[in-house]
Order: structure tokens, then sequence, then C-alpha cells
């Protein structure tokens, strides 16, 4: 008989705890997920980085046994990417957008991401408070992300309801969801279109013409990445900068250490990321063969989900996790993933959180919440952890 999966509710409230819970009772647990399906969940950080880099446990859905979770359920148009892919498509696929998203554009992307989080701040700061989350940490990464692909200013508030009606979906609107991908499946053939008719010098171009000797992307790979590209550099970068902030209000030891060393600010971003990353689960895996964790065997086609939040609060791995301290030494965190599916934007999220907090900390000096703390809500997701508001006053 398998336990039930935590409930939605002490996720959403309290997801850290519910994951010590089964972590400490054992490795890996056979729960019934939310949707009544049978999931593995593997919770210590040992065996989730192992198993992060496991070729037996593949991202493609044609290896789930058919009463088993296998997530979103898209068109073709949009599912074919690089989560639900293995070596050896992934590999060519992520070898061609490894070619547009260089460093070196992420380096060129500084000093608009600065001069955009200069004036986010202005337009609020006379009012003495505002929602953070509102009017700093979701606009600032959806504005990145669309000037990344070459998307038209007029369609960038579209693209943010999108995505917040796919990753935590509102029980009150349940067709939002499916309205989301109706609305992408029709604008990004179009957008593409638009720039195959006239380029730019944004990563969509770039990726329509970039090639690997004979390879290149077909037009469901183009458009699934473009989707990829958008809800994944949104979704973890807003949550991962609202997090960073309210560990910050609730840690004011850390928070002035910050202050005081401001240069600080990239290893202080690991450890947020560590602390209360955006993803509390990594995307389902399916064994193509049985794999052991812990002493247990888990059947080959069987749905895994890897507790990301649990690995990183591990006590055997990381001393006091529940504490937050920016002078944390011990490294590695898997707020990010591991092995070839570690995420590829990785580097433009870590760039916009650094930006985000040290230019927030340095125009708000007297940064404080405006509500109480027990009274801020989370959204209702059980894989996206992230803030509905961050009402603050400054």
């Amino acid at each position: 008989m398998a336990a039930a999966f935590p409930d939605l509710s002490a996720l959403v409230a309290d997801p850290h705890t519910a994951y010590a819970r089964l972590r400490e009772a054992g490795p890996v647990h056979r729960v019934t997920g939310p949707d009544g399906t049978p999931v593995w969940v593997v919770t210590r950080y040992t065996d989730v980085r192992r198993l992060l880099a496991d070729p037996r446990l593949s991202l493609d859905k044609t290896h789930r046994l058919p009463d088993h979770y296998s997530g979103f359920t898209l068109p073709p148009a949009l599912d074919a990417n690089l989560l639900n892919m293995d070596p050896p498509d992934h590999t060519r696929i992520r070898r061609l957008v490894t070619k547009a998203f260089t460093p070196g554009r992420v380096e060129r992307m500084r000093p608009g991401i600065r001069a955009l989080a200069e004036r986010l701040l202005d337009a609020v700061a006379e009012q003495g408070r505002a929602d953070l989350v509102a009017a700093y940490a979701a606009p600032l990464p959806i504005t990145v992300i669309c000037d990344l692909l070459g998307v038209p200013h007029d369609s960038r508030r579209d693209f943010r309801d999108w995505t917040d009606a796919l990753v935590a979906p509102d029980p009150a609107n349940p067709g939002a969801a499916k309205q989301a991908v109706v609305a992408m499946l029709s604008y990004f053939p179009r957008l593409i279109a638009d720039k195959r008719r006239l380029p730019g010098n944004d990563l969509l171009s770039d990726l329509i013409d970039v090639r690997d000797g004979g390879d290149r992307l077909t037009e469901d790979e183009l458009t699934s990445l473009a989707f990829l590209i958008l809800v994944a550099g949104y979704e973890n970068t807003v949550q991962l900068i609202g997090t960073a902030v309210l560990a910050l209000l609730d840690h004011p030891d850390q928070l002035a250490a910050l202050r005081d060393d401001p240069d600080g600010i990239d290893d202080a971003v690991e450890e947020f990321a560590r602390y209360d990353g955006p993803a509390l689960l990594a995307i389902r895996r399916f064994p193509t063969k049985d794999v052991e964790v812990g002493g247990v065997t888990v059947p080959a086609g069987e749905t895994v989900m890897l507790s990301l939040a649990s690995a990183n609060r591990d006590p055997a791995r990381f001393p006091e996790p529940d504490r937050l301290d920016l002078d944390r030494r011990e490294s590695g965190h898997l707020a990010l993933g591991h092995g070839i599916h570690y995420c590829v934007g990785a580097p433009l999220a870590r760039v916009e959180t650094r930006i985000a907090v040290s230019t927030l900390l340095r125009r708000f000096p007297a940064l404080e919440l405006d509500v109480p703390r027990d009274d801020l809500r989370w959204r209702p997701s059980m894989r996206a952890r992230g803030l509905v508001a961050l009402p603050v006053r400054f």
C-alpha cells in the first residue's frame, strides 16, 4: 500500500518540514501522487545527485508505464523540448542551444539588467512601499527573457499570464492552463515566422539559423525550445528573487552581513538557491531498468520524482541545513539540477538574481516586511516554490 503524497496545502505552507519527514523516514518512498497514480519520491542528497545523472532514468515519456504520472500533457509542437528527451536527441539539441545561448551573450546583458532593475525601483521609490513580486521580481525576468527571445513589447503581459497559468494553476479557473497552451501554440509559430522574414539580434533568430554540421532544429523542436526558455527563464528567476529577499528579511544578521559586504552576492545567491530554491522537485523520470535506491528496488517504467528541496536541506550534506548561512562553504546544491540536464539558463538566472538583490539592498537600506510574516501566501504548486506577493516598506 502506497503512502499518501504530502498534502498540497502542507507543501505550499511548509515544504521543507514535509520533505524532512519523508527524508528522515527513508531514502525513497512509493506514494500516491496528487492525481492518484503512484510516484516514487527520492529524498536524500547522495541519492538525488546520483540519480540526476543516471542514464537509466529517462525523461522520455515513452518509457512510462501507462498508469503512472507523466507530468504536463502538451501538444507535439510544445512537447519536443529538452525536458522530455534523452541522448542522442537531447545531446544534439542542447549542443545547438549552447551555440546560441553563450556566456558572452549573458555577459553582454548585464548593463541592461542593471538599468532595468534601477528603473523598476525608481517607479516605486517615492511610494515607500510595494509588492516586490508584482513590481520587481516578476517584471524583471519576464522583460529580460522576452528581450533575449526577441518578443515584441505588446505581447509580454500575455507571456507572463500564460506562464503563471501553466506553472501554478488557479483552482478557481481550471481551464486557464489549457487556454494558455492554446495561446502559446498559436503565438510561437507566428513569432518564428516573423523572425524568419526579419531576423533580429536575439536568441530566437539565432536558434532559427543555428547549425552543427548537418543538424538544425526541426519546427517542433524550435517551437518547443522557445516555449521552454520562456517558461523556465521567467518562472525560476522570479521565484528565486522573491524567496531570496524573504530569506534575508527572515535573517537580519545575514541581511546586515550582505549589506556590509556587497561583494559577497555571488556566494549569497548560491545559498539562496540551496536554502529555498524555486524547484521543489526535478522533472519526473522513468527508469528504463530496475534501479536500486537505498536498498529499495524501483521497477522500470514507474515514475520517479527527485526532491531537490529535500536534498538541499539534507543534514548529511549541509550542516545546520535549515539555517541561512551566506558564509557557507559546503558547495554542490542541486537547485539548478545536475548532470546532462543541468539548467541551460543557470548563468542568466544567477546574473539576474545577483543584480536584483544587490540593487534592491543598495537602493532601500531600510527594507522590511509590510505585513505579518504569517500573512504571506505561497503559490499553489507542488513543483514550483514561489510567493504570491511580497509586500514591503522602505
